[in-house]
């Protein structure tokens, strides 16, 4: 008979029974369920991140060739990330995109997001902000050999160069080793301007036209505006297009690999394209594991301080 037909009638309801209804009430209560939709998404994660990052640090302190037997060798791999002037070349290489990918397309996002949100609206405004997202949409692969061709000895840059008459200036960028890099970083940057305008934009958007007005009775100029009102606004935004490009500068790979292929020399090699060679070319897998730890301390030693900073006073 059903529990709840025997307390209707009176009679007590069997101990088995009275267990199996906590245990349900226990299945359904909130807590549960939201873990039971948790766990799947941990699970994944635990397998495809926590683990290989696992792996990863175990296998730095080894020295191993991917195939036979390891060796036990401590912390000697971190000391040759740390010394080798090699490898310490191509942490800088890393740092000095920084500039390039973060600091470049962040101040131009700045400068095109206030403008347009002056002057293009409508329309105009939407085809601008479509067309400054369009290397977003394209594959890195396809925008590395590209720009392979655009910046080659016969490439367009250097037919412009020599039309108005600078012959002397034309060369090989991707492949000098004193403009390697730089012509790396514009590529980067070329990639990552649309979408630090595209989340500036946004921001903009969001700010109290009020804010504005109010300045301008007080006299403001558009600087005023800018400095006082934009700025201060647009501080979470900020943090998270110099986070998002902070993050593709250390861990660039896709646009060194076709555009230079790490060369001239080390000029252009940075350490997720060094992990790789060293791994997959030098069979020296405990060496790149150890440079792709130091290469995971380096993206939080940089990305932690600016979500402190981009957070402010919410902390």
């Amino acid at each position: 008979m059903d529990d709840r037909l025997l307390l209707r009638v009176g009679h007590p309801v069997p101990a088995a029974s009275r267990l199996r209804t906590s245990r349900w009430r226990g299945v359904r209560s909130p807590h549960l369920v939201g873990w039971l939709f948790v766990v799947p998404a941990l699970a994944m994660y635990a397998a495809f991140v926590l683990l290989p990052l696992a792996l990863t640090v175990q296998y730095s302190l080894y020295r191993w060739d991917g195939i036979g037997p390891s060796q036990w060798v401590g912390l000697k791999n971190y000391v040759t990330v740390l010394t080798d002037p090699d490898l310490v070349g191509v942490i800088l290489n890393a740092f000095k995109l920084i500039f390039f990918f973060s600091l470049i397309p962040v101040g131009l996002g700045l400068v095109v997001a206030s403008v347009m949100q002056r002057v293009a609206r409508g329309r105009f405004g939407t085809v601008t902000q479509t067309v400054l997202f369009l290397p977003q949409n394209i594959p890195l692969v396809a925008a590395g050999i590209a720009w392979k061709w655009v910046l080659s000895t016969s490439g367009i840059v250097n037919q412009v160069l020599s039309a108005v008459g600078l012959d002397g200036v034309t060369r090989a960028w991707l492949g000098d080793f004193d403009f390697a890099l730089p012509a790396v970083g514009i590529i980067g940057a070329w990639v990552l301007v649309g979408l630090c305008t595209i989340l500036l934009l946004t921001g903009m958007s969001k700010i109290d036209p009020g804010l504005y007005e109010s300045a301008r009775l007080d006299g403001a100029g558009a600087m005023q505006e800018f400095r006082s009102i934009t700025l201060p606004s647009l501080r979470q935004e900020i943090g998270v297009c110099i986070t998002v490009t902070v993050i593709a500068a250390l861990a660039s790979f896709d646009i060194v690999y076709i555009a230079t292929g790490g060369g001239p020399g080390l000029a252009t090699t940075v350490p997720g394209l060094d992990i790789y060679q060293l791994a997959f070319a030098g069979r020296a897998v405990g060496l790149a594991s150890a440079l792709a730890v130091v290469l995971f301390i380096l993206v939080l030693v940089c990305v932690l301080p600016i979500q402190r900073l981009a957070r402010g006073d919410e902390t």
